[in-house]
C-alpha cells in the first residue's frame, strides 16, 4: 500500500468531513433553505451509499474472507461483520448524548426568524451537545471513507461525495442553535468546522490502530462494517432527514438517481 494511496484516502476523507462547514455558510449566507436540492441531494446521498454497500462492498469483503477462511466461514463472518456494523453505529445512536436530536433538520429561515431567534438565544448547551454528537457520529464514518479509498479510489471517492453531502445539513444543525446563543457567527463556524474533523481524526486513529493488521482478513471485516453502517446511515439519518424538508417525493428521486450513477461509474471501471 502506498504512500500516495494513504494519503488520497485521508485527503477524500478530509473533504467529506470539512463539509460540515458548506452546511454553516449556507446558514449565514443565503436568505432561505433550497428545500429541493437538499432533499434531492440527501435522496441521492442515500442512494449512493446502500447502492455501493450491498452491491460493491459487501460482495469484496466476502470475497475477502472466503479466500482467507474459505466459502462457508467466510460468508458467516461477511454476514456477522456487515449487522457487527450497524449494532455499532446503533449504539453510538443510541448512548451518545444528542440532547434533543443531533440530527434534527433546520432551515435558514430560522435565522431571520424573531421567534426562532428568541428560542434558539436559550440553546448554547444544545448546539455544544449537537457538535460533539455529530462528531462522534462522524468518527465511524471517516473511517468508512478512508478504508473505502484504500481497497478502491474509485469507490472511495464516491463514498466521500455521498457523506459530504449527508453533512451539510448537519453543519446547519449545529451553526443556528450555536449563532443564535451566542450572536458569534465565527464561533458557531468554528465548532462545526470542529465536529467536521472528526472523520480525518477517525481515519487516522484506525490506520494507526490497524496499520500494523492490515491483511485481507482485516480489510474484508473492515470493509463488511462499513457497509452495515452506511446503510444505517442512509436508512436512519439520510432518507428521514430528506422527507423533513417537505420534498419526500424528490428524496426517492435523488435515492434511484444515485442509485443509477454509482451503478454506471461501478461498470465504467470493470
Amino acid at each position: 500500500m502506498g504512500t500516495n494511496t494513504v494519503f488520497f484516502a485521508f485527503a477524500l476523507t478530509l473533504f467529506a468531513g470539512l463539509a460540515t462547514g458548506i452546511g454553516s455558510s449556507l446558514a449565514f449566507f443565503t436568505r432561505r433553505t433550497n428545500t429541493k436540492f437538499l432533499s434531492t441531494a440527501l435522496g441521492f446521498s442515500a442512494g449512493v451509499m446502500i447502492y455501493v454497500s450491498f452491491v460493491e462492498i459487501f460482495f469484496k469483503a466476502r470475497d475477502l474472507l472466503t479466500e482467507e477462511l474459505g466459502t462457508v466461514t467466510g460468508s458467516w463472518i461477511t454476514v456477522l461483520a456487515f449487522f457487527g456494523g450497524i449494532f455499532l453505529i446503533a449504539m453510538i445512536d443510541r448512548f451518545i448524548p444528542s440532547f434533543e436530536n443531533c440530527h434534527e433538520v433546520h432551515k435558514v429561515e430560522e435565522m431571520q426568524d424573531a421567534n426562532k431567534a428568541a428560542e434558539f438565544r436559550k440553546l448554547y448547551r444544545v448546539g455544544i451537545f449537537t457538535a460533539i454528537a455529530i462528531a462522534i457520529h462522524n468518527f465511524p464514518e471517516g473511517l468508512a471513507t478512508f478504508e473505502s479509498a484504500l481497497i478502491d479510489p474509485a469507490l472511495g471517492i464516491a463514498i466521500a461525495i455521498a457523506i459530504a453531502i449527508h453533512n451539510i445539513p448537519e453543519g446547519i444543525a449545529i451553526s443556528i442553535p450555536l449563532y443564535y446563543s451566542t450572536g458569534n457567527r465565527k464561533k458557531a463556524f468554528f465548532y462545526s468546522f470542529l465536529s467536521g474533523l472528526a472523520e480525518p481524526t477517525g481515519a487516522i486513529i484506525g490506520y494507526l490502530i490497524l496499520f500494523s493488521f492490515f491483511n485481507n482478513m482485516v480489510f474484508g471485516i473492515l470493509f463488511a462494517s462499513v457497509a452495515g453502517i452506511m446503510v444505517f446511515i442512509s436508512l436512519d439519518e439520510l432518507l428521514p432527514a430528506a422527507r423533513e424538508y417537505g420534498e419526500s417525493h424528490l428524496a426517492i428521486y435523488g435515492l434511484i438517481a444515485g442509485m443509477i450513477i454509482m451503478a454506471v461509474s461501478l461498470l465504467l471501471f470493470i
